[in-house]
């Protein structure tokens, strides 16, 4: 397969990957619990459906849920597991008019959550050029998550996530080592550093390790963050203006949520530009 083929393939891997919240009957809205908090007015167990969903199981104050004090639900993203569950594990049978599904469903959707954040990384993996050698690895495994996900929902409920969490990490470890070699010099090492409120101004950080790193309310405005890993990488409240990310390794949807941005923040182009940044440049 030729490189532009291959990563036409990977590309359209992830366009399943992306929330279609009006295909899904409000799973994030009651299989998950949530505490009264900074990102929540109430709190919630699991199971209970939120008060603010709809009889077409969309939200009531979605044009407000910040306003409301519900700005945890702005940062969140399924990647795709919601409509998964929803349309092609249930068939299309929701929990309201089907009350016999609902136990099982809330169940399967965390499971089907973690599985479409291995599938997002696995896909992005194979888009990278500088591993390209791993790529083949990479698709088996890929394929292998992609099937379970289609399983039945006892079958689901059964996979053993953690076990298919660590051999996904051994390989986008290696991706990583592999795409950060390509910038010359010694890389920063911040691994699961403690990095809150860290002045970061301008900081040269292309290929650097930010793994697990606690970037919440840093400021990384005018940061250089190309081909840096942020796998993990909390960027709650972290600011990104005039950042570039473009070229950055395993980056979200939810991560650039949770953070600060602005018209110049540079993004990867398989990313969205949050609605609260306000528009691009």
């Amino acid at each position: 397969m030729k490189k532009n083929a291959a990563v036409g393939v990977a590309a359209a891997d992830r366009e399943d990957l992306r929330a279609d919240c009006g295909s899904c009957f409000a799973l994030c809205c009651v299989a998950l619990p949530f505490v009264a908090s900074a990102d929540f007015a109430v709190t919630k167990d699991a199971g209970k459906p939120c008060g603010n969903i709809q009889q077409d199981f969309r939200c009531g104050i979605h044009t407000e849920l910040r306003q409301k004090g519900f700005s945890g639900c702005t940062v969140y993203d399924c990647q795709g597991a919601g409509q998964k569950v929803s349309q092609v594990t249930f068939g299309g049978r929701d929990w309201r008019q089907d009350p016999g599904t609902a136990r099982q469903m809330f169940a399967v959707y965390p499971v089907m959550r973690q599985l479409h954040e291995l599938l997002w990384y696995l896909a992005e993996a194979l888009t990278l050029p500088a591993a390209r050698r791993l790529h083949a690895e990479i698709r088996r495994v890929h394929d292998a998550v992609e099937r379970l996900t289609h399983e039945s929902p006892e079958a689901i409920l059964e996979v053993d996530v953690t076990a298919r969490r660590m051999e996904v990490g051994e390989l986008l470890q290696r991706t990583s080592e592999l795409v950060r070699a390509q910038v010359p010099g010694k890389k920063k090492n911040r691994r699961g550093a403690d990095l809150m409120g860290a002045r970061l101004r301008g900081a040269d950080l292309r290929g650097a390790n930010l793994r697990g790193a606690y970037l919440i309310a840093a400021d990384l405005g005018g940061a250089d963050l190309r081909t840096a890993d942020l796998l993990g990488a909390d960027l709650r409240d972290a600011n990104l203006a005039g950042a570039d990310l473009t070229g950055s390794v395993f980056l979200t949807q939810a991560q650039l949520n949770a953070a600060r941005g602005d018209a110049g923040t540079k993004l990867p182009e398989a990313l969205s530009r949050p609605a609260h940044w306000g528009p691009a440049a």
